[in-house]
């Protein structure tokens, strides 16, 4: 195996390998192969499992980034520690989880950006042309140095995406391994169904499950003993149920990936489509920002602390105040007109589901969370929220205690939950969940569409709300809260509780 050394050079030390003969005149000595010089490094963004790679060449310091986020930062560091120089950043589709950071890559690396030119005229890059990107086809092959790329048109997830088949040609003649972007996963298949649900181009679905049913068979002739190195991990929301193990190997896959037993595209497609959650709210604008191409930040914005007098000016001008504390201390107590979006691994997500990316964003916490503002805000710009304008500390929540614009949620548990005339019961939880099972006469609102539904509810009742375990319910009651809405109560513990209690449950 290359870079491992000399066979015996691993050999125990008390064995001590025979001499090697003398060559006989005229023999030759063979040619030693040349050793691998590939390095490859995956980064991995917790909140939105988002797997990225650099993939290098040492002997030569060329290096290609794909799928970079707009962090790019931590790319060229890990160039630098590894004395290479990124001189291509390549994409495998249009995503709609992420903003791309290509163009930032490009900009800071001065590298070629090479791009998808597969797929129907609406779905290419429209920046390509003024970028001048390099356009990529079926059959193409890029060099890094001595690694070849090699592109693969695999679509379904999107009509443009594509794979690549990654060789080591200072050591092998055949290839390592497959990006394989949004296509493939441990475990599971991208789904087709974004370009309809969240980008609304209607009647995709069908065709898409049917493409990617078509990718499936044409990687399936490919070698088992390719690694799979996929876009994303457990945790995402651009497959219905990935794996927790972040690689595997094709061969593994064509085993135990349930898509590769499916034989029949008419049942694959009513599989794959069968079950999928709804995606989070923001996906549309994502597709439509990395269609059109993203801004360029240059720097990650680093928000400046603001004085807590500013407070009320800011919500009275219409600028959107999340408070990244956890649950259970924003129930305690908190400033009204505020949205509760807890700093955890999910807080991309639900700010995604949340927030409006044309909204003045301001940022507030005790002094351990707003510390962390930076973080929170390199969160919202990996997701193309850039209007993050400062950060409130914890003067201001103490400020808000003294001025009476405070407030305390009603939490009681789900246990205790018995209807009445005047009770509405919102479960927030995603339609296929409830599809699963609900309480009975409960109204079904996924969190993220709840703002825009709330304004239908009778003004006089006295809302309930509850999710699965309670993270999605204590956020429900913060958007209805911000609204105006004077009783609500966030039922904790959520249906999981419900149903261990023995309560009664009502399947569709």
């Amino acid at each position: 195996i290359g870079g491992i050394g000399r066979w015996d050079d691993r050999l125990p030390v008390s064995f001590k390998p025979v001499k090697r003969r003398k060559l006989k005149r005229g023999m030759k000595m063979a040619k030693e192969k040349p050793s691998s010089t590939m390095v490859i490094k995956t980064v991995f963004i917790e909140g939105i499992a988002q797997l990225s790679y650099l993939i290098g060449d040492k002997a030569t310091g060329k290096a290609v980034v794909i799928d970079p986020h707009r962090d790019v930062e931590v790319y060229i560091e890990l160039a630098r520690e590894n004395n290479l120089s990124i001189t291509h950043a390549l994409e495998t589709h249009i995503h709609a989880d992420f903003v791309s950071g290509s163009r930032e890559l490009v900009r800071r690396a001065g590298a070629t950006l090479l791009l998808s030119d597969e797929g129907p005229a609406e779905w290419k890059y429209a920046f390509a042309k003024g970028d001048d990107a390099r356009l990529l086809r079926d059959g193409f092959s890029v060099m890094i140095g001595r690694v070849k790329v090699e592109v693969l048109h695999t679509p379904g997830h999107t009509p443009e995406h594509l794979s690549f088949l990654v060789t080591d040609t200072a050591s092998a003649t055949e290839p390592m391994g497959l990006l394989s972007g949004d296509f493939l996963f441990v475990g599971e298949v991208g789904r087709p169904d974004l370009l309809e649900r969240a980008a609304n181009v209607r009647g995709s679905m069908q065709d898409a499950a049917r493409q990617l049913f078509r990718s499936l068979q044409r990687v399936r002739d490919l070698p088992d003993f390719l690694q799979l190195w996929p876009g994303h991990g457990a945790g995402s929301a651009c497959g219905k149920a990935l794996g927790a193990v972040p690689q595997s190997t094709l061969g593994y896959e064509k085993r135990f990936n349930w898509a590769f037993a499916v034989h029949d595209e008419h049942e694959f497609a009513r599989t794959v489509l069968a079950g999928q959650p709804d995606p989070p709210a923001y996906f549309a604008e994502m597709k439509r920002v990395n269609k059109a191409g993203p801004a360029i930040l240059g720097t990650l914005p680093d928000p400046p602390r603001v004085d807590a007098t500013m407070l009320r000016a800011v919500l009275d001008g219409g600028a959107t105040v999340v408070d990244l504390r956890d649950a259970s201390a924003y129930a305690e107590g908190h400033l009204v007109r505020t949205l509760s979006i807890p700093l955890n691994k999910a807080f991309p997500t639900w700010a995604g589901s949340l927030l409006r990316p044309e909204a003045d964003l301001y940022l507030l916490g005790d002094e351990a969370t707003a510390a962390r503002a930076r973080e929170a805000a390199r969160d919202l710009a990996l997701i193309g929220f850039d209007r993050v304008r400062g950060v409130f500390g914890e003067d201001a929540l103490r400020r808000a205690r003294e001025t009476g614009a405070w407030r305390v949620t009603q939490r009681r548990p789900i246990e205790e939950w018995r209807p009445s005339r005047d009770a509405l019961l919102i479960d927030v939880r995603a339609a296929t969940e409830f599809a699963e099972g609900h309480l009975d006469g409960a109204l079904n609102v996924p969190v993220a569409t709840l703002a825009a539904t709330a304004s239908s509810f009778p003004a006089d009742a006295s809302i309930f709300v509850h999710c699965q375990a309670g993270a999605r319910s204590a956020m429900a009651a913060a958007v209805l809260e911000a609204q105006g809405r004077n009783n609500v109560t966030d039922l904790t513990g959520g249906f999981g509780a419900w149903v261990k209690s023995g309560g009664a449950v009502v399947r569709d």
